[in-house]
């Protein structure tokens, strides 16, 4: 009888509830932490924290699964996580200007600088905005036009607070 099969459907049932346990878990830890008394701007943190933290915990779980199913199609994993570290380390000194935004973007999210949802001028570019990553902001002006904006362009924010 053929158990590859059944630790591959093992390991990807794993993997997606551990996904779903671990986004509702950060959702209630940061909740319980700024408990009921949260304001709309605080909320709006929440969310952004909680979708932030999500994805990265959702893109770690998905290569760590994969990186599990691997050798039980015979395929050694140890010249595969060696070579990562290399090109990983190449890449990371070709590609400054990515580490730089993931890092502002890390700074603006710490900072509570801006989040989704409110309105914000950003290098040049004023709107709402919609989406935050470790990597780029997202703003939607008033015709309905998206604007991609690398966190580490951003170097002053105009925001109103109500």
């Amino acid at each position: 009888m053929d158990f590859y099969g059944i630790k591959i459907i093992c390991i990807l049932i794993a993997a997606f509830l551990s996904n779903r346990f671990l986004r509702v878990f950060i959702e209630r830890i940061i909740k319980k932490r700024i408990g009921d008394k949260i304001k709309a701007i605080q909320r709006k943190r929440v969310e952004t924290l909680t979708g932030i933290l999500g994805t990265t915990l959702k893109f770690t779980i998905w290569i760590t699964a994969f990186l599990m199913i691997l050798p039980e199609f015979g395929i050694n994993i140890a010249p595969i996580l060696a070579g990562a570290g290399l090109i990983g380390l190449a890449v990371g000194m070709a590609s400054k200007d990515i580490i730089s935004s993931f890092i502002s973007g890390f700074f603006i999210i710490l900072e509570d600088q801006y989040n989704i949802g409110d309105r914000v001028k950003i290098a040049g570019i004023e709107g709402e905005v919609k989406e935050i990553t470790l990597r780029k902001t997202i703003i939607k002006d008033e015709k309905g036009v998206f604007h991609f904006i690398p966190n580490n362009q951003v170097k002053t924010v105009s925001k109103k607070i109500n």
